[in-house]
């Protein structure tokens, strides 16, 4: 009997799975999808948006600004105002010709508005929208 234990190897030690390998690949599946996720920038405050019957998707790389019904004009969480609108489309536009999309809070001043698409396309953007909700019914 002896002899078959011998020929079985040691009882000893145990037998287990080597997990490297699988926590290297977790990982790199990981920074893959890090890596090829689109992060989509907010404005940071929230605006009520009017509705509209023609609201279509837009590009999810595009420049969000906020007007907000108090008249404060908002980029990344962090106001701008006005004077900050064309300065920021150009610095944008030049990595890349994106849209620019105005997200204007319903009770906004329509004067305040135009002012924002005005400085927008003075910064050089070539398309510039405004962001509604889609109609529900």
């Amino acid at each position: 009997m002896a002899r078959f234990r011998e020929m079985a190897g040691d009882d000893d030690g145990e037998t287990g799975i080597d997990m490297s390998p699988l926590i290297d690949c977790v990982f790199i599946l990981l920074i893959f999808f890090i890596v090829t996720t689109v992060f989509v920038e907010e404005t940071g405050v929230e605006v009520d948006k009017p509705q509209a019957a023609s609201a279509s998707q837009l590009e999810k790389t595009s420049i969000l600004i906020a007007l907000t019904d108090k008249g404060q004009i908002v980029y990344g969480g962090r106001e701008i105002g006005i004077s900050g609108v064309q300065p920021l489309v150009k610095r944008m536009l030049q990595k890349e010709d994106i849209p620019v999309i105005i997200q204007a809070d319903q009770a906004s001043q329509s004067g305040l508005l135009v002012r924002v698409i005005d400085e927008a396309k003075l910064g050089g953007a070539t398309k510039v929208s405004l962001a509604t909700r889609t109609q529900k019914g």
